[in-house]
Formats: structure tokens, sequence, C-alpha cells
């Protein structure tokens, strides 16, 4: 699948948010899977979700992780993609009750989705889509959006993100923070609702999305962020999203948000 027209990607750990306006008003994507939990919403316009055995319409619809599907859309569409092995997304999986596509109905989705609308109509600040993306998910997936408070998880974060290019591992985070590697393993998924080294992967994602959009080369993208090369970084991508990384356009944005805040 190729993005077309005008778009907003958004990348925070364990979760993205992308914004798509296709071109000439269609998009189509064939029978592709992604190992990301999928929430569509149609902003403006419509969309269909296909698997083998099921069809669904928008205006909402979930794709379960690693779920082989065919997309058809017109006019505005949002896509929600969340880590299957963080909070919420296990909380989403577990809604699917053995199906691929779940729908979704409710006041607060119909709420949310305007809400969308109208910051992609505005040009709201990319902080500001960030948040809308945090309050979907949680609510979605039934949950409070989780905070870091601790200060020992506040220091592995800022460990990992300013060492990805030279590589990041569980004990050397445990050791900035002073924590046992146990402890730290245990702790910071308990904070931040992630394994540590998924929480480092999405912030490698997001590292080489940002320096892509910013001009890089997709090898200099992937260096710099850590991934061993261009190939290694594709790969990642087009596991977690369905999509070739080389489909990210120059235009697309992105936003740093270690926990978006709901306020």
């Amino acid at each position: 699948m190729e993005i077309e027209g005008r778009g907003r990607i958004l990348v925070w750990e364990g979760a993205s948010l992308w914004l798509l306006e296709a071109a000439g008003g269609v998009g189509r994507a064939d029978f592709h899977s992604h190992h990301a939990i999928q929430i569509t919403l149609a902003l403006e316009g419509d969309f269909e979700l296909r698997t083998a055995d099921e069809r669904l319409r928008g205006p909402a619809v979930a794709v379960a992780a690693d779920a082989s599907h065919v997309f058809e859309a017109s006019g505005l569409v949002a896509f929600l993609f969340v880590e299957p092995e963080s909070r919420e997304g296990r909380a989403l999986a577990a809604s699917f009750r053995g199906k691929a596509l779940r729908a979704l109905s409710g006041e607060s989705v119909a709420q949310h989705r305007a809400a969308l609308a109208a910051a992609f109509r505005s040009g709201s600040r990319d902080e500001e889509f960030a948040r809308l993306g945090a309050v979907i998910v949680a609510a979605m997936a039934g949950s409070a959006e989780a905070r870091v408070a601790d200060p020992r998880i506040r220091s592995m974060i800022d460990h990992a993100g300013g060492n990805l290019q030279n590589g990041v591992s569980l004990p050397s985070a445990a050791s900035a923070a002073c924590l046992s590697e146990s402890r730290a393993r245990h702790l910071f998924v308990e904070q931040t609702g992630l394994p540590f080294k998924t929480y480092v992967l999405w912030l490698r994602i997001g590292r080489a999305v940002e320096l892509y959009a910013a001009g890089a080369s997709l090898t200099e993208a992937a260096h710099e962020a850590g991934f061993a090369d261009s190939a290694h970084f594709s790969r990642t991508f087009r596991r977690t999203f369905g999509l070739p990384a080389a489909a990210l356009r120059v235009n697309s944005r992105f936003v740093q948000a270690v926990q978006p805040d709901a306020a």
C-alpha cells in the first residue's frame, strides 16, 4: 500500500497515529498484515475492511494483530496502531474474542472522530494529535492512561532516548537508574505498560520516522535511530505497520510523546 495525498504521522512509545486524506478521495490497500493492532476511524467519508471471512464498514473498526486484511476508503481516515504487548494492546486484543475485525460504536467514538477531524482541519499542533491519540487508545482499551511517576523509570527512559544510536540494553538502563536488572524489568512494565525492549523498539521507529520526515535518507535515518541498516528498519516498519518505510513522505509529522498529556 502507498500513502498518497495529505497526511500526518505521529509516533510515540507503543502507539502511532496516522491521518491520511487519499489523493482523489479514494485509497486502497490489498491483503496485508501488521503486528500492531489497528483502530480505524472515518473522519470524513467511509471505509470498508475485509478479511477472508469477515467484512465490516466504518465509521470505526478495529483490526486484530497479524490479521491479513483488505482496506478501501474514501475521504479522510485516521489509523491508530497499538503495540499488542502494551497494557492497552493486551486489553484490546482480548476484546476481539477470536475475530479479526471488531466494530466500534458509541457516543465516545463519535466524539473522538469529530475531535480528530476538527484538529486536522484547523492545523493543530502535533502534541494535540498525540494527546488525542493517547486518549482514544485508552478509551477503546477501557483503561486509564499510564503515567510515568517513578524517577528511576524516568532515568531509564532518558538513558534509552540518549543512546539509541550507540545501543541500549536493559542492564545499562537499569544501572543508570540504580536498579537491579530484575527490578528494573518489572518496574518498567508496571509504570509504562510496555516491556523495556519493546519500548526501545518504538523509540527507534519514532526516531527514524522523525529523521526521514526531516529530509534524511532512509539509510541515515535508520543508522541514527540504532537500526543495523535501512533494510533492518524497513523490515521492522513493515512488520509493525504493514507498509514499506519508503511509503513515508517528507510532509509527515512526528512528535515524541513519552506519555501524552490527557489534560
